[in-house]
């Protein structure tokens, strides 16, 4: 059984999403991951099982550490309009500050084989369950409308962040993702609400963004 941790197996995931966004996923080689990561390729083989698991580790590592830090940020509050912000403003912070992971998980993982995705079904269901906590208690509280399908209104606001974020990767990034935010945020927001008054923008995140 691969190792899945050590400071090692954090070297060789970083220079594998840098060899992947030069190269694409089928031209990087494992050697050529080796070779970024100054290991020998042998050594890929302690903590890998081939290049497939390269592509499904980097997935589940980034993920795994958003899914683990997101929760923190946002249940500072208990206003859900404070939340849906803070989750979209987290989602583009962590794609714009690492453009080459932006690219891994936008375009490469999306042209992979079939099996690569089934690899990562089940840490992004993780991800899903953190938007529909958003969901039902924005709809418990009385802040999103009643009879909301928490599954649904899930994939439109997950659908909705992962294009802007993929157009924004396809147009070679030369606009700060960061200032989306707030349009994002409105489109849904106003779309979600039970009462106009909640959807302005929390004021707190407008001076982040400033």
């Amino acid at each position: 059984m691969p190792k899945r941790t050590g400071e090692k197996y954090k070297v060789i995931i970083e220079a594998a999403i840098r060899v992947i966004a030069d190269n694409g996923y089928h031209g990087s080689q494992v050697s050529k991951i080796a070779g970024e990561a100054g290991v020998a390729e042998g050594t890929i083989y302690l903590y890998f099982e081939n290049k497939e698991d390269i592509l499904i580790s980097i997935f589940r590592n980034k993920l795994g550490e958003f899914i683990s830090a997101a929760p923190q940020k946002l249940n500072s509050s208990e206003n859900a309009f404070e939340q849906l912000a803070y989750l979209i403003y987290l989602h583009f912070y962590r794609l714009q500050n690492n453009p080459k992971l932006a690219h891994v998980l936008q375009i490469e993982l999306r042209q992979s084989d079939k099996s690569i995705r089934k690899g990562i079904a089940e840490v992004i269901k993780g991800y899903y369950r953190l938007i529909e906590n958003i969901v039902v208690d924005g709809i418990h509280r009385g802040y999103f409308l009643p009879g909301l399908d928490p599954k649904i209104t899930r994939k439109v606001i997950f659908g909705s962040m992962d294009e802007v974020a993929t157009c924004w990767v396809l147009s070679t990034r030369q606009y700060n993702l960061l200032t989306l935010t707030e349009q994002v945020y409105s489109a849904l927001a106003r779309s979600l609400s039970r009462d106009e008054e909640y959807t302005s923008f929390p004021p707190g995140l407008k001076l982040v963004l400033q």
